[in-house]
C-alpha cells in the first residue's frame, strides 16, 4: 500500500496531461496501419532525453492487442556515441479516430501524443501535445525539402507552440556501425 501511494505522488505532477492548455487539435482521421514504421525525427522541441539526440528514428509496430510498440533509438552527443533506445507503448484514445494516443514511458503515467498532421501519403508529419511543451516534425526519409518545414513550422505557431526551443535533429545516413 505505501509503495502504490509513492508512486502516486511521485506520479502527480505528470497525471495532468494536458494542464489548463486548451487542447491541441488532432487530425481528423489517421490510418494506423499506414502510420506504423520508422520515421526520422528532423526536428523537436525535445524532452530532456532527446535534447543531444543525432540520427533519432522513432519506429511504430502495431500488436495483436492494439498497442503501438514503439522504438526510439537515437546516438546521444554525437554520430559516433553508442545507440541508446526507449521503448515506449501507445494507447490510442478511444473516439479520436487513432489521432490520440497515451504514450505510456513508466507505468501508470500515459503522456497526451497528438498526431497533429500527417500528410496523405503519410511520409511526413507533426506530433504535438495540448501543453505546448514537445512537437516532433517527422519523415520517412531523413531530410525533407525546405519549403516542407518552413510549412510545419508555420503549423506548429498557427497551433499555437513558441519555437523557441525547437532543435534541428543531426541526420547522417547511411549509418556507420557502432564501434
Amino acid at each position: 500500500m505505501l509503495l502504490k501511494r509513492l508512486s502516486l505522488l511521485l506520479a502527480l505532477p505528470l497525471l495532468s496531461c494536458t494542464g489548463n492548455a486548451r487542447p491541441i487539435a488532432p487530425v481528423a482521421q489517421v490510418d494506423l496501419p499506414r502510420f506504423m514504421g520508422d520515421w526520422y525525427v528532423i526536428a523537436h522541441i525535445p524532452s530532456r532525453p532527446e535534447r543531444e539526440a543525432f540520427n533519432a528514428i522513432e519506429s511504430y509496430k502495431l500488436d495483436e492487442r492494439g498497442r503501438i510498440r514503439t522504438t526510439f533509438r537515437y546516438r546521444k552527443g554525437g554520430f559516433d556515441e553508442p545507440v541508446k533506445t526507449m521503448h515506449p507503448v501507445g494507447y490510442v484514445r478511444p473516439d479520436t479516430h487513432n489521432a490520440i494516443w497515451g504514450m505510456q514511458f513508466v507505468w501508470p503515467i500515459k503522456a497526451e501524443y497528438v498526431i497533429v498532421h500527417v500528410d496523405p501519403a503519410y511520409q511526413q508529419t507533426i506530433v504535438g501535445r495540448s501543453k505546448r511543451d514537445y512537437a516532433w516534425i517527422m519523415a520517412r526519409t531523413p531530410s525533407i525539402p525546405q519549403a516542407d518545414y518552413d510549412a510545419h513550422l508555420e503549423r506548429l505557431r498557427e497551433l499555437g507552440y513558441s519555437l523557441e526551443g525547437l532543435r534541428k535533429v543531426p541526420q547522417q545516413w547511411p549509418e556507420k556501425a557502432s564501434p
